[in-house]
């Protein structure tokens, strides 16, 4: 009897697992035929711009002479890290085929960046050996280094200003015994679809045969203890990533539908490299945005076409409504490009943190240049903005750029952004042929008319100002930029009024446009004469939409400090309220916030005297 209840029971137990053996096929067939539908969709959506692609590189002759340059340089008291030729050679093929079953993926075909390869397949290495000793450099020594490099290049042929490069350095320090990792290498990289340069690290135990190892367990000096394993996804990523960077690719987290199955490479997916092969996670995914952006670059595409000339891009039309019911916005507009535009990536910037946490949607235009963005993927209770790309056949790219409020129920304002498209032609025709020519162009839209006839009275020639301390005591209030100033100096271009001096004029900060203000480039200083005729000031001050950018902002009443801001960035205005009574001389600063003024577009908004 026991017997049989035995055999019973395996029977339930063995149709139990059937049944959940069945269930979980059913659900892995679901899932794959999810991710396929997926992966057709993203191709469709893609197809558009390949065909305009491959219809631009058809006209050519490929050409893969543009490849990536790997040059290995050391300290002059130091060797080169052991078996550096095999293991960078493995290391470089790896990112190579990462690239390529990307683009793949992204129905790019097989397109990835050229390795310099000699006949018997070994891939061409250039030694350099630097002029100072490992204690004469630090991190921030890139350039230095790569000045080093530039004449061992130029005697073979290569000119590293006008090339692809990317450059290890032997400033790591590995312990094999007690496995302990440090370093001081330069860590960073830029570049377009011509050139760029990306500096990276060398060290012994970085070898793609090392990512699967889950042991031993490492001291490293900025990750703490992890494994070997690890170490290698952080490190090798981060060439991969670095790369990125040097062959022109931003920052970006990738859109949300693709960063629930991975971590994009150019987000912080430099450290989840491999971490599939660990399971450990679903490791790292290029974006499709980025997979579109490189799929010109002349090392992917093979096609010189153009290669010298900057792209051109015209938008037209563009317009922008919320969407009811999804906390969302569309873009619509046209666009008309030399070379043609292949297709365009959206990135959307919350304000703070540069590029880091872009989400990137991208279009297609059709025959015609029209496109249209779904803008669904906001951070809510952020001032953002919407950085277009247009990506050209040669590799180029040009770029508009329009700020936007999400609010804290993730409501979306979008009234500055519609005000800025209203005041494009405006804006141009100024540029290009100044204050009479822009008056015949004055935009309809009444808010867009008030915001540019401001910039106008800024404009004139003989501009009309009065003097703070000789107003009539029946004017209640004097805007500060229509006051004249005892004096006025600027950090770049000159001091301007109601405008900024650049193609774009509008005075705009954290998602809002002002009538009135003063162009303060740090560090700057304007100063007026007050002789105790008013009782306050009020108004803000922050920075233009913009990437990067530190000012502090600072006002002085008779020679005492009164008003002193945090470091303001893009994205976010300070007010104040300053007691200015009896006071003679008031005197507004911007300071670079110890940072250097690089991009430090202060701006005084709206600042008003009042009795």
């Amino acid at each position: 009897m026991t017997a049989i209840r035995q055999s019973q029971a395996r029977s339930k137990r063995y149709l139990v697992l059937l049944f959940c053996a069945v269930v979980l096929a059913f659900l892995l067939i679901g899932n794959a035929q999810l991710i396929a539908e997926s992966s057709q969709n993203v191709r469709e959506n893609i197809e558009p711009a390949r065909q305009i692609l491959e219809a631009w590189e058809s006209k050519g002759t490929p050409s893969a002479d543009r490849v990536l340059h790997v040059i290995v340089w050391r300290c002059r008291d130091r060797d080169f890290p052991s078996n550096y030729r095999h293991r960078l050679q493995r290391v470089m093929l790896h990112i190579q085929n990462f690239y390529q079953k990307e683009m793949i993926r992204h129905g790019l075909g097989r397109r990835s960046f050229n390795l310099d390869v000699q006949p018997s397949g070994e891939m061409v290495i250039h030694e350099v050996v630097g002029h100072g000793n490992w204690r004469d450099y630090k991190k921030s020594d890139g350039n230095r280094i790569r000045e080093e490099c530039a004449p061992v290049l130029r005697e073979k042929g290569i000119r590293i200003n006008q090339e692809t490069i990317m450059i290890f350095t032997n400033l790591a320090e590995w312990d094999p015994e007690k496995k302990i990792f440090s370093h001081k290498s330069p860590y960073y990289a830029g570049g377009d679809w011509r050139k760029g340069v990306a500096w990276q690290l060398d060290s012994e135990e970085l070898d793609v045969q090392n990512l699967p190892r889950k042991t031993p367990v490492i001291t490293d000096g900025e990750y703490g203890r992890i494994s070997l394993g690890k170490h290698n996804s952080i490190f090798i990523g981060g060439m991969a990533h670095e790369l990125g960077h040097a062959l022109g690719l931003p920052h970006c987290r990738g859109s949300s539908d693709e960063t629930q199955s991975g971590t994009a490479l150019m987000g912080s997916g430099n450290r989840t490299y491999g971490d599939e092969i660990r399971n450990e996670g679903n490791g790292t995914f290029l974006s499709r945005a980025h997979a579109l952006r490189l799929a010109a670059h002349p090392q992917f595409s093979n096609s010189r076409q153009s290669f010298r000339c900057e792209g051109q891009a015209v938008f037209s039309d563009l317009k922008v409504v919320p969407i009811d019911g999804r906390k969302a916005f569309r873009v619509t507009g046209c666009v008309e490009g030399w070379p043609p535009v292949y297709a365009l990536v959206g990135y959307l910037d919350p304000a703070g943190r540069k590029d880091y946490d872009a989400r990137a949607i991208t279009a297609t235009p059709d025959q015609h240049g029209v496109f249209t963005f779904v803008c669904d993927d906001l951070v809510v209770g952020k001032t953002a903005s919407l950085r277009i790309i247009s990506c050209h056949a040669n590799g180029a790219t040009t770029s508009i750029q329009f700020p936007y409020v999400v609010q804290d129920d993730g409501t979306v304002d979008v009234k500055t952004m519609r005000c800025l498209f209203a005041l494009r032609e405006f804006s141009k025709v100024l540029d290009e042929k100044g204050v009479e020519a822009a008056r015949q162009v004055m935009p309809r839209d009444k808010d867009a008319f008030r915001y540019a006839a401001a910039v106008l009275l800024g404009r004139d020639t003989i501009r009309q100002t009065l003097k703070a301390n000789h107003v009539p005591e029946s004017v209640d209030s004097l805007l500060l930029s229509r006051a004249e100033p005892t004096g006025a100096v600027v950090g770049w271009l000159k001091p301007t009024y109601d405008n900024l001096p650049r193609k774009d004029p509008l005075l705009e900060s954290a998602g809002k446009l002002f009538e009135s203000g003063i162009y303060a480039h740090a560090p700057s200083e304007h100063r007026y004469a007050l002789d105790g005729a008013w009782r306050q000031l009020r108004g803000e001050c922050g920075l233009p939409s913009q990437a990067g950018g530190t000012v502090v902002f600072v006002v002085y009443a008779d020679g005492k400090e009164v008003f002193r801001s945090p470091v303001v960035r893009p994205g976010k205005t300070e007010s104040y309220e300053i007691i200015l009574t009896g006071v003679k001389d008031l005197v507004l600063t911007t300071e670079d916030a110890g940072d250097g003024n690089a991009a430090d577009w202060g701006l005084w908004l709206a600042p008003e005297l009042f009795r």
